[in-house]
């Protein structure tokens, strides 16, 4: 067990001491980091180090769970055993003979050294650098890509912009080094507006550089005819976009001005927000306890989440999203992102802006981020904290007496949001006054567009704009879930609700369903079932509900949503074969994260994801396990989705099951806001009020069983 020695010079004052000391959740600060990186430098001072991420390597959990225990307790101080503070450095190593490697170490931040050093194999690509994605516009300003671009008339005031993409999954039996691949636009220069939409300008080249020497490999051309077209590229005219349409969203530009109609809808708090946050991202809220962590690759993390002094989940986050395109043409078979593995959520977080991104009472939080030279900086309001109002919480009138008692329902929403080229995604940790947890996406952004011949339409997705074919495509997440339900044995159990057939003794009239519970023995997968209504439930088997007599635990409805369309045999769907269930359930194992493995780029299979983890077969009755949900969005492109697409959201409902005596939410307060007012009308309407009103049999006394009086 790796712990950190206290320092003996900070121990005058228990309670001072133990805050002084970061804790093993909190990111790593700025001089932790530059620590790591110094111990690196050092380490490889025969290699020229370009860094790619150090961000904290999270504790064992095992001694994480020792130190949370007290922590929880109140019996934390000087004498605690603390987990080290370690770092992971993820870096390549150039040497002398400009041999190149990606690199992985462990360090010790207290001990300044490194307790651990993989070398990636060739087999493997990392992920891709901000650098590299900046390098495609400058190797593209080459000869081969200037007279490929020849073959087009540009109208003179445009100039040709690149997004850089990952390249897929290579061919099978192609074998190639690092590479990466620019779908081409033309942007509308003529006003000198930067922000003009380029994607409204497709061109059909897509340009394939070898990162590591900064060449271009070779330039694809590509088809952009229609139905009964074959698949060449010979269709266009030379004109290429004069067909195309200026096509602007910022304010300034749309067509016709905004709406005037709008009034301020504002979000106040007079007497300030209802949570606390400590200074090591410890938030509290009504009965909730958490922590927010931040990582490159996966953005916000929630750790260690209890509700009213008891435990819920240790640990909750994205772990990897695909998007593959259905359009069959090369190279556009390859075309298929793994946002979390290929970039990283985490470097791709937004700056949020006050009274934009989130409204009302906002706490944010920062992260440390690297550059190729591992100075740390902070990159601000990467994640928003805020309350909201979500309608009625619960409600009831009494039709005999006409009392309505009715609560609001409160939200405290975590959120961050990402861009990645075209396309932007919200995510959002939702906790409720009920116990409930709500995890939510949104897409939106510019759907993927690519040129095609006016006057023409294809199978392949739907035209939005003249000359601009969005590609028919996919969205699936994956939500990693490490349970901890009164302790972390669990037990994962199905929840469907069957029709029985008709029973002389047990459903003589045939109305009856049976609600048959299912417990998962094996790690498995397992898909969503509408029509039974199935439920996750995880359980903890050692505590029993004294009213329902049934295990304390928590469920969830996997999402119903299309899974995987691509071929079983394809390499797009051997690269993600966790995107082909809609529920995986693992036993716990140290560093087990990401679905599709840890390196998707360029991978032609899925290694060390979750269908590898299940061929494991563990045993995961009453033991440490982890729940993956996924779903998503199967996204034919409509007209109303361009310039830029109205969000398309997907929510998760993490809910108590049978892990209360009462509604949780019982004791919100039923409060009158008095801030409400009422829009004047005028007299619309005429006549006598009802004084007795009979909707629902409300006024209509009932029999009082207590009188000794007969009906």
């Amino acid at each position: 067990m790796a712990t950190q020695a206290t320092p003996k010079d900070l121990s005058a004052n228990d309670s001072q001491h133990v805050k002084s000391i970061p804790h093993p959740l909190s990111q790593l600060s700025v001089e932790e980091t530059h620590i790591a990186r110094d111990v690196i430098l050092k380490a490889q001072e025969r290699s020229v180090v370009q860094f790619r991420s150090i961000y904290l390597e999270e504790p064992a959990k095992p001694e994480l769970l020792e130190f949370l225990d007290a922590e929880h307790k109140g019996t934390l101080d000087q004498n605690t055993p603390r987990p080290a503070r370690l770092a992971r450095v993820q870096y390549d190593a150039i040497r002398h003979d400009k041999i190149q490697a990606f690199h992985q170490s462990i360090v010790n931040i207290h001990t300044r050294e490194a307790i651990s050093h993989t070398v990636l194999g060739k087999e493997f690509q990392p992920s891709l650098l901000r650098s590299e994605f900046g390098s495609v516009q400058e190797v593209c300003n080459s000869k081969e890509f200037k007279d490929a671009l020849a073959q087009f008339d540009i109208p003179d005031g445009f100039v040709v912009t690149i997004d850089p993409w990952p390249y897929g999954g290579p061919d099978p039996g192609e074998v190639i080094p690092r590479y990466i691949q620019g779908l081409c636009f033309a942007r509308d220069n003529r006003t000198g507006a930067s922000d003009s939409n380029h994607y409204a300008y497709p061109i059909p080249l897509i340009p394939v550089i070898d990162t590591s020497t900064s060449k271009i490999v070779r330039i694809d051309r590509l088809a952009t005819g229609g139905e009964g077209d074959d698949w060449t590229h010979a269709t266009h005219a030379k004109g290429i976009i004069d067909h195309c349409h200026n096509s602007e969203y910022f304010p300034e530009s749309i067509g016709g001005g905004l709406r005037g109609d709008i009034k301020p809808l504002n979000i106040t708090q007079p007497e300030g927000p209802s949570f606390t946050v400590s200074s090591d991202n410890l938030v509290e809220w009504q009965k909730w306890r958490f922590r927010v962590g931040f990582t490159p690759r996966e953005g916000a993390v929630i750790h260690d989440v209890w509700y009213n002094g008891r435990s819920i989940l240790h640990r909750l986050s994205f772990s990897e999203m695909t998007v593959p395109y259905a359009d069959p043409r090369p190279p556009f078979h390859r075309k298929q992102a793994f946002d979390f593995g290929d970039g990283g959520a985490g470097r791709s977080a937004n700056n949020l802006n006050l009274g934009c991104d989130c409204l009302g009472v906002i706490r944010y939080f920062d992260s440390v981020m690297t550059d190729a030279s591992g100075t740390a900086s902070l990159s601000k309001n990467v994640v928003c904290l805020h309350e909201q109002d979500n309608g009625i919480g619960w409600k009831h009138t009494n039709f005999r007496t006409d009392r309505a008692v009715v609560t609001r329902s409160r939200e405290l929403v975590v959120q961050f949001v990402i861009t990645l080229a075209n396309y932007d995604y919200v995510f959002a940790y939702k906790f409720d006054q009920a116990a409930g947890i709500t995890v939510e996406t949104r897409a939106t952004g510019i759907v993927s567009g690519v040129n095609i011949d006016p006057g023409k339409t294809s199978r392949w997705g739907n035209v939005v704009s003249p000359g601009v074919l969005a590609q028919h495509h996919q969205h699936i997440f994956c939500l990693r879930i490490d349970p901890a339900i009164d302790g972390n044995k669990n037990t994962v159990c199905v929840e469907d609700s069957l029709t029985l057939p008709f029973s002389q003794h047990t459903n003589p009239w045939g109305n009856g369903y049976e609600v048959r519970t299912t417990e998962i023995d094996k790690s498995q997968w397992l898909d969503a079932c509408p029509s039974s209504n199935r439920n996750i439930k995880i359980v903890n088997s050692s505590k029993i509900n004294p009213i329902s007599r049934k295990p304390v635990g928590y469920k969830f409805m996997p999402p119903a949503t299309q899974l995987l369309m691509a071929h079983p045999d394809s390499i797009v769907a051997k690269r993600a074969q966790f995107a082909q269930h809609h529920v995986w359930v693992t036993k716990y194992k140290e560093g087990e994260l990401w679905a599709a493995g840890e390196f998707t780029n360029q991978s032609q299979a899925e290694i060390g994801g979750l269908a590898d983890a299940i061929k494991r077969k563990d045993d995961i009755v009453d033991e440490d396990v982890v729940v993956w949900s996924v779903f998503g969005l199967s996204h034919n492109p409509r007209v109303e989705d361009w310039p830029v697409m109205p969000v398309e959201i997907q929510q998760l409902h993490l809910k108590p099951a049978d892990f209360f005596e009462r509604n949780p939410a019982l004791d919100v307060p039923s409060t009158r806001n008095m801030e409400s007012k009422m829009v004047e009308t005028g007299d619309c309407c005429s006549g006598e009020i009802q004084s007795d009103p009979a909707t629902h049999w409300q006024g209509v006394a009932g029999l009082d069983i207590s009188s000794d009086k007969g009906v």
